[in-house]
């Protein structure tokens, strides 16, 4: 089962103190399709250990209203950017492209079959006007995307998506930046620019993410780089924060 964590505590305001690592967890008064949700047969247990942050991947898809045939830029290849990657596509976008630093992780990218980037070695702007083709912005040559979702909290990433003012696009947030910011809210207004953050995720994502599974459940076992028993629990920690060698480590019990 897959338990919904802000039902799951019994106190929305509790649900970051659930689970961590234990390895049981007991939910009071448990009903299905609210706090529990049953895995459907077919997935493998690493692929259903990602519903979790796919849901948040998956929501801050949603945000953006995505549209058939839509172009989208995903900042971040760890877990959610990718997991959003793959919701993008679910959604009817055609043309995705992934952005990080991390080889490691944009070779997994791409074998999922994604335009990656290496925004360290590699000139950005170029490589998306390469992809994307020329868009429709208030100055300067930019491209043609609609969806920018930013899975990394960099505040640059941000600005760069103001400086652009590309057209009818929307920027979602859903990494974490808690930096204060200040935004030319008309510069914003002219070119129809839409800001979003997104928290969390709700009910109805867990079923949107098990269909998004089923759909792609070869490929997304590839997000994962390696299941350590328990006792290596403290490997386990050290390899998964390391983004040049590792994409999506989990525990076994």
């Amino acid at each position: 089962v897959y338990p919904y964590p802000v039902y799951a505590a019994g106190d929305p305001r509790k649900a970051g103190m659930l689970g961590g690592f234990t390895e049981y967890l007991l939910i009071k008064n448990a009903k299905l399709n609210h706090d529990l949700y049953l895995v459907p047969d077919e997935l493998s247990n690493e692929v259903a250990a990602m519903t979790e942050p796919f849901t948040v991947a998956t929501k801050a898809v949603k945000r953006t209203y995505p549209q058939e045939g839509e172009s989208a830029c995903v900042y971040g290849a760890g877990t959610i950017g990718l997991g959003a990657a793959i919701a993008l596509q679910h959604f009817g976008c055609k043309k995705v492209m992934v952005v990080d630093h991390s080889n490691y992780r944009l070779k997994i990218a791409s074998k999922l079959d994604f335009e990656t980037v290496n925004s360290a070695r590699e000139d950005l702007k170029k490589k998306q006007l390469n992809f994307f083709g020329q868009g429709m912005s208030l100055q300067g040559t930019e491209p043609k995307v609609d969806i920018f979702i930013d899975a990394v909290g960099n505040s640059e990433i941000l600005q760069n998506y103001l400086d652009s003012t590309i057209v009818d696009s929307r920027m979602v947030l859903v990494g974490v930046d808690n930096q204060i910011k200040e935004i030319d809210l008309l510069k914003m207004t002219f070119a129809s620019q839409s800001l979003i953050g997104s928290g969390g995720y709700r009910p109805d994502d867990v079923e949107t993410v098990f269909n998004i599974f089923r759909e792609n459940k070869d490929n997304i076992g590839k997000m994962v780089t390696k299941v350590e028993p328990w006792e290596n629990l403290v490997d386990a920690i050290k390899l998964a924060s390391d983004p040049y060698r590792s994409l999506n480590v989990q525990v076994k019990y």
